[in-house]
């Protein structure tokens, strides 16, 4: 039960549970809703809910609604059980296949036919492992399984393909999760399975197998730097919160080691960066989500400072059109998690590109939270981001360090390639060693933006606007005030108003704008009068040295943002992130897992 609130973040529209007890009599629990709801439903059992193997997930909805016969585990003839992340693509086929063979379906999900297929293969030798690894030939697309069996009390066998498992090592007991942070109460020391691994499970043994071949093959164990405090709340009310204010330790966390006083290590991105970075020619960005708008960001710093073309593309876009791939391109691929399902497979399908086509050009960065993840693995290059657990589904920490690396990496691109010279990459270095600072004073403004905040009680719209390297940090705070507090929020560049948004400007619609201090600042003052025109709320986040407060119907909070091209975009965004977790408070909305949504999108 533990272990599945440390997984809620994932997953929280139902929950179960399965145990084998001494006996072995196969005892379930299900719940719609949160664990809590799952915990109250084995509060009340008549009998002790025991066992010494068992399985047990909490479910993001993808195939069938949210309900108690479509959660997790799903069992077969009282016998097999099963619990799954990802999709089995090909699951239709195998039910009218599985139904003609005499099965009942109960449940609207993928996930029924897997223990259907395990328990027909059971009826061969009554081998568990032999049984899984049969039935895995049959099912399309991903999946990360845990499967047990009555008549296999002493087993748990668990098996991936591109969703993240991991096998936890216990002393005379051993576990399996989605992520480490669930196991962190009971080991330190973990395996990483890869794709196509089928790992046996029992009290005192580990072993696992390729589903290709069902050999043996060897993964390492390795100890995990996370501790149980790093995901606890600790003072805050919410993760969410929590994260905002750990900011400024992770920037320093992710600067350590790759930054001196007055230049930037291009050896941090590995011992052949230097020879990649010359040849580079073109960078193309591929994420989603906030991951996507870093990139954004990251293009206006690219041709503006280095003069790089830079390309970025939604990851689920990329996958699915036919893209000119140019030699001599690196690609970045920006996750959180590093399993985001999109970005994976547009890696795969450059790498998969690169290979037909012979060209060594191109090459593939991975700028991730995550060390043991899938893209990680599958990069030429890995760039960690050192956020530490985030388990706010909203990312926040996350975003401020991608942006970091991202600095880094454009400083030394424009280092390698003599694009940048050294008073300007002194100049990067000294910014970036300024920002937990800047980051500290703008979380000082928390108060007075909670004030703000109390504009939105009634409002069901909101406009972000930006120019340059805000406009993507305002499509951030926009995306940021949808998944947490519900409202309808969207982002345009502010020289956009005039061509259509500024029809949807009336006293109802609070607009928020952002206003460095920069060569913009003008324009933007003339779009910010056009919005006070049309009887607009303006809500302005400026510069200090600014002196748009002086227009006394806007509400303004004055920030230090040190004016740099690579450190204003990220102190405003914290601003932006204080005002959307505020009014998510006022919302009465939940913070840490808003509804319909999952921390790591690990399906299309």
């Amino acid at each position: 039960m533990e272990g599945l609130r440390r997984l809620e973040y994932r997953g929280y529209d139902s929950s179960g549970m399965a145990l084998l007890d001494d006996v072995n009599a196969l005892h379930r629990v299900r719940s719609l809703g949160k664990i809590q709801q799952l915990q109250d439903k084995v509060d009340q059992l008549n009998a002790p809910f025991t066992g010494r193997i068992g399985i047990a997930h909490t479910r993001w909805a993808t195939h069938g609604i949210p309900s108690e016969n479509n959660a997790h585990p799903h069992i077969c003839n009282n016998q097999v059980a099963v619990v799954h992340n990802g999709i089995i693509e090909n699951y239709q086929s195998l039910k009218q296949k599985q139904l003609t063979q005499g099965y009942r379906f109960t449940s609207e999900t993928d996930t029924e036919v897997v223990a259907h297929e395990i328990h027909a293969e059971l009826q061969q030798d009554n081998d568990l492992l032999q049984a899984v690894l049969r039935s895995l030939k049959v099912f399309d697309g991903a999946y990360a399984l845990g499967v047990m069996d009555k008549s296999h009390p002493d087993m748990l066998v668990a098996a991936r393909k591109g969703s993240p498992l991991v096998i936890g090592i216990g002393i005379g007991e051993h576990f399996i999760a989605s992520d480490v942070s669930a196991l962190l109460p009971v080991t330190q020391n973990f395996i990483f399975l890869e794709d196509g691994d089928v790992a046996k499970l029992t009290r005192d043994k580990v072993e696992i197998y390729s589903a290709a071949t069902g050999e043996l093959v060897e993964r390492p164990v390795k100890q995990s730097s996370l501790n149980i405090t790093s995901v606890e709340l600790g003072e805050h009310r919410h993760y969410m919160h929590k994260e905002i204010f750990e900011q400024p330790q992770a920037v320093i966390d992710t600067l350590e080691g790759r930054i001196t006083q007055d230049q930037v290590l291009v050896s941090s991105f590995g011992p052949k960066a230097e020879q990649i970075f010359k040849t580079v020619e073109q960078i193309h960005i591929i994420a989603c989500g906030t991951s996507y708008h870093a990139g954004m960001v990251t293009k206006y710093w690219m041709e503006d400072i280095i003069g790089l073309p830079c390309q970025v593309e939604v990851a689920s876009e990329f996958r699915y059109r036919n893209p000119v791939i140019l030699d001599n391109t690196l690609f970045v691929m920006i996750s959180q998690s590093g399993e985001t399902a999109d970005t994976l497979a547009a890696l795969h399908q450059i790498n998969h590109y690169r290979k037909v086509h012979d060209l060594d050009g191109i090459t593939s960065l991975s700028i991730c939270n995550v060390a043991e993840s899938s893209l990680t693995r599958d990069a030429d290059m890995t760039y960690l981001t050192h956020a530490g657990p985030e388990i706010g589904v909203a990312s926040t920490k996350s975003f401020t360090t991608q942006l970091v690396v991202l600095a880094l990496l454009l400083t030394s691109l424009g280092k390698v390639q003599k694009r940048l010279s050294k008073e300007r990459e002194s100049m990067i270095a000294g910014g970036l060693q300024k920002l937990p600072n800047l980051i500290r004073m703008a979380l000082e403004h928390e108060e007075e933006i909670r004030d703000i905040s109390q504009l939105f009680a009634d409002k069901q719209h909101a406009l972000f606007l930006g120019r340059g390297t805000m406009f993507p940090i305002a499509l951030e705070g926009a995306l940021k005030l949808k998944e947490i507090s519900y409202i309808h929020a969207e982002a345009y560049p502010a020289g956009e108003l005039k061509h259509g948004p500024l029809a949807l400007i009336d006293e109802t619609m609070p607009v928020i704008a952002i206003a460095p201090l920069d060569d913009l600042l003008e324009k933007l003052k003339s779009n910010l009068q056009e919005v006070k025109a049309r009887g607009g709320q303006m809500i302005v986040f400026e510069d200090e040295r600014s002196d748009i407060s002086s227009e006394t119907s806007f509400k303004v909070v004055k920030a230090t943002t040190n004016v740099g091209r690579i450190t204003a975009p990220i102190t405003y965004n914290i601003l932006l992130q204080l005002l959307c977790y505020h009014v998510a408070l006022i919302k009465g909305t939940d913070v840490d897992q808003p509804r319909n949504l999952a921390k790591s999108v690990t399906v299309e």
